[in-house]
């Protein structure tokens, strides 16, 4: 249980050391812009009404260990390697692909090069894996599937 708990403050707290540059933050809000975002409540609806959609997981290896969002079409590609091998992995460049990474920025990213690279339903996951977990739906870990509870 403890590493549990220790596994989602790093989760929620991880991000911090990314943010204050005004290049890397310029970036992330063109590939917002381009790409779009959906929120954790909208994809969730998705789930809910069994609507096709591929969830793209683009966080490093190691990060997976965090746990993850399920859903029936899952992939994991990193974002360093995703422009090598997406063109195989998914050929129907109509499908809906949902981006995500920890907290969001890779994810936009992500989904504005999957835009680049021709696919015209890629979207990014608004505050990525952290956003879908503080929104109280399950993550997926080694462990099972878990929630995160607000004390009252």
């Amino acid at each position: 249980m403890k590493k549990i708990i220790i596994g989602y403050l790093v989760l929620l707290f991880s991000t911090l050391s990314f943010a204050g540059h005004p290049e890397t933050d310029a970036l992330i809000k063109i590939a917002i812009q381009d790409a779009g975002e959906i929120s954790p409540q909208d994809l969730k609806t998705m789930f809910d009404n069994e609507t096709d959609v591929i969830i793209l997981d683009i966080r490093e290896r190691e990060q997976r260990a965090e746990g993850q969002i399920y859903g029936d079409d899952m992939l994991a590609i990193t974002r360093g390697n995703l422009e090598f091998y997406i063109l195989n992995e998914i050929k129907n460049k109509d499908a809906f692909i949902v981006t995500y990474c920890r907290g969001g920025s890779r994810g936009a990213l992500a989904a504005q090069t999957l835009h680049n690279l021709g696919y015209k339903n890629a979207i990014n996951l608004k505050g990525g894996l952290k956003g879908w977990a503080k929104s109280g739906y399950p993550i997926e870990t080694g462990l099972g599937v878990t929630l995160l509870s607000k004390e009252e």
